[in-house]
């Protein structure tokens, strides 16, 4: 029945169009009505939705409206989605007619004496143009790499330089001074010691007792006798100190 209503309203749907202020940019909104007068358009910039103010007076009327897609639409992921209908805060019957890749035709039915329609979407705004991808400029050849310049050879290591032998200090012979024992430095030579030991004479290139010196001088006796003397006194000493002492031992 409601396809009928649809089919019968069509045939006799009258066109027409209005002028819409999308955010600054003036836009036409085509249009088919059949027992709905379109009063007026407006674009709720905030709701994403157009807000349009009807008389109907069919019972009921039927308003098909076509909606480019470059101010309006209702896609998620690139895929369409349906509008969101409400008429005086109910949900309208209708039905997406034709759908294009430029626009989508919707035709709503509305009862006797509605108000005010509002057509939701998820874009609204003169969207720009897509710019064709610029062609991919062609690689430029790589530049062939410059071989490497050839490593210089080493230098010879230069020859060591000698170094100079040091020059043997002259040796000075001196004089001896001192001789061993049995000679005596004569000339600067040592020679045989010619001289005799105490109590000895040189004679005949030999050293012999001095005989004159060999005699007890009379100095030396008498040295003699008075240590001879003292040595009796204190052995008599001695023995007068032990007789006593043997005495006083005896008495006890």
């Amino acid at each position: 029945m409601v396809f009928a209503i649809f089919t019968t309203g069509a045939a006799y749907a009258e066109p027409g169009s209005i002028e819409v202020d999308i955010d600054g940019t003036p836009v036409t909104i085509n249009y088919d009505a059949e027992g709905v007068d379109v009063v007026s358009i407006d674009a709720d910039l905030d709701f994403v939705s157009l807000i349009i103010d009807v008389d109907v007076s069919g019972s009921p009327g039927i308003l098909e409206i076509t909606l480019e897609r470059s101010y309006f639409d209702s896609v998620f992921d690139g895929t369409d989605e349906d509008f969101i209908i409400i008429a005086d805060g109910e949900e309208p019957t209708f039905e997406e007619i034709e759908t294009t890749s430029t626009s989508r035709t919707l035709q709503i039915e509305l009862e006797n004496g509605t108000d005010e329609l509002e057509i939701i979407g998820t874009d609204i705004g003169i969207q720009p143009e897509p710019e064709p991808a610029p062609e991919p400029e062609p690689e430029p050849a790589p530049e062939p790499e410059p071989e490497p310049a050839p490593e210089p050879e080493p230098e010879p290591a230069p020859a060591p330089t000698p170094e100079p032998k040091p020059e043997p200090t002259p040796t000075t012979t001196q004089p001896k001074t001192q001789c061993g024992p049995g000679t005596v430095l004569k000339d600067g030579a040592c020679v045989l010691d010619q001289s005799c030991g105490p109590g000895t004479i040189l004679q005949d290139g030999v050293c012999v007792l001095d005989e004159s010196k060999s005699t007890t001088s009379p100095g030396m006796g008498k040295e003699l006798i008075i240590g001879v003397v003292a040595a009796f006194i204190v052995a008599l000493i001695v023995g007068f100190v032990l007789w006593m002492i043997s005495r006083g031992s005896r008495q006890k």
